[in-house]
């Protein structure tokens, strides 16, 4: 289930003042200020006042909390339909060292759609040698464009955080081509240093099969669940792919202009 502009059901429990917004300016009130009646997303207090609303309703509901993890809750009888195999356009693979996401077979849909199914594979999402053009008015398709666009992104936000910013350049031709991909891991232990009931992320990434960035580093926060100690994992783990796509590309489109460095 997934609930559409969840943290707008939150209640506050004090008083939020905010700027009024650009294009939403009220003529002659521009000094004034909005009172917020409900939360809002970007309130630092928006996640928690969620989840204290979706805790209310559906234990008045019927449903019960799970003892061992505070964010499931129970209500019905349920049919085991076996292992989850595609969600969201994610494949699930399983392997004896854990569980692999991919999107291979949305990519093949993505190139069939656009036809570029026998594109020749390339080494990097992003020509070395072309640059980006002024507008010359040569006529394109822009919906094709967009929807190419769209699909991209999608695959990026998901899997593929290596493209992110050649998807920002829109160099679309090239990248439907780039085979390789940064391959991240990442785990967390719930409350393994007592002393303090902290909990330890762990990640590793790999580039073609090497390991280039590795870790495991204490929480700084307290977490209420195992699910939560992932969550904040995935969060650390996702800011280190954001620095390595920064510096790979780096490395790829400006070798000349960064000194070697051994490692």
């Amino acid at each position: 289930m997934d609930v559409k502009t969840a943290f707008l059901n939150g209640d506050l429990d004090e008083e939020v003042y905010m700027k009024q917004p650009e294009g939403f300016v009220m003529p002659s009130n521009e000094h004034k200020v909005y009172k917020l009646v409900k939360s809002l997303y970007g309130l630092k207090q928006a996640p928690k006042q969620w989840h204290q609303k979706f805790d209310e309703v559906v234990l008045s509901s019927g449903f019960l909390l799970n003892q061992s993890d505070k964010c499931v809750f129970s209500k019905f009888d349920s049919s085991d339909m076996g292992e989850a195999d595609v969600i969201l356009g994610i494949k699930i693979k399983r392997e004896n060292k854990g569980i692999v996401i991919t999107q291979s077979h949305y990519i093949a849909k993505i190139l069939k759609k656009f036809n570029r199914e026998d594109c020749s594979p390339v080494n990097t999402p992003m020509d070395l040698v072309e640059k980006l053009k002024p507008d010359t008015g040569k006529p394109v398709d822009q919906l094709e464009y967009t929807r190419a666009i769209g699909c991209l992104m999608y695959v990026m936000t998901s899997t593929r955080p290596d493209i992110v910013y050649v998807v920002g350049r829109l160099s679309v031709r090239r990248l439907f081509g780039y085979p390789s991909v940064l391959e991240g891991y990442s785990d967390a232990s719930w409350i393994n240093h007592l002393e303090d009931s902290s909990s330890t992320s762990g990640w590793v990434f790999l580039l073609r099969g090497g390991a280039i960035s590795w870790a495991s580093k204490k929480q700084r926060c307290i977490t209420g669940s195992s699910m939560e100690t992932e969550f904040v994992a995935l969060v650390v783990a996702g800011k280190e792919a954001e620095w390595l796509r920064n510096l790979i590309y780096e490395i790829l489109i400006w070798p000349k202009q960064i000194a070697p460095i051994s490692i």
